[in-house]
């Protein structure tokens, strides 16, 4: 079940070899963090899906704090949270485009078009983004997603 763990592992093996240190460091934490949740509560293994929201969360922390360095003047430390996010982004699934989420909230607009025989509305709202959040599965932000359907609805 622990694919991404394995790979990171592999990784890391690389990284030694190859004396380049800042991957090793980012793959090392990217471990600790799913080892860390594995024992967290219940111990278990965790699930593919589950290692990588964990690793998108650490590529979300990563661009976080780079915005927050170089709005602070640290284009250094920026650039070194740019790269570690780049290397952890390595280690998802492609993200989609503007245009497939679009496509996916279409879809969702013409299913609940179907079963309530009206266009939708605010009330659905929640439903739309539970199902297109669902098939997006983290490589989309949650946001946007939420404005592209507000725009949608607006425009409906």
């Amino acid at each position: 079940m622990a694919a991404l763990k394995d790979q990171l592992r592999a990784d890391m093996k690389d990284a030694m070899k190859a004396h380049d240190q800042q991957r090793l460091a980012v793959i090392r934490m990217a471990i600790a963090s799913i080892m860390n949740a594995e024992v967290e509560g219940e111990a278990h293994d965790l699930t593919l899906e589950e290692e990588q929201k964990l690793v998108a969360k650490e590529v979300r922390q990563r661009r976080d704090s780079a915005q927050t360095y170089a709005d602070g003047g640290r284009q250094d430390l920026a650039e070194k949270e740019s790269a570690e996010a780049e290397i952890l982004q390595a280690y998802l699934p492609a993200p989609m485009t503007a245009d497939d989420v679009t496509a996916l909230i279409e879809d969702e607009f013409a299913r609940v078009e179907a079963e309530t025989g009206a266009a939708p509305t605010m009330k659905q709202m929640g439903a739309i983004m539970k199902a297109v959040n669902a098939r997006v599965a983290g490589r989309f932000d949650g946001g946007a997603i939420a404005t592209m359907v507000k725009q949608r609805l607006a425009s409906a």
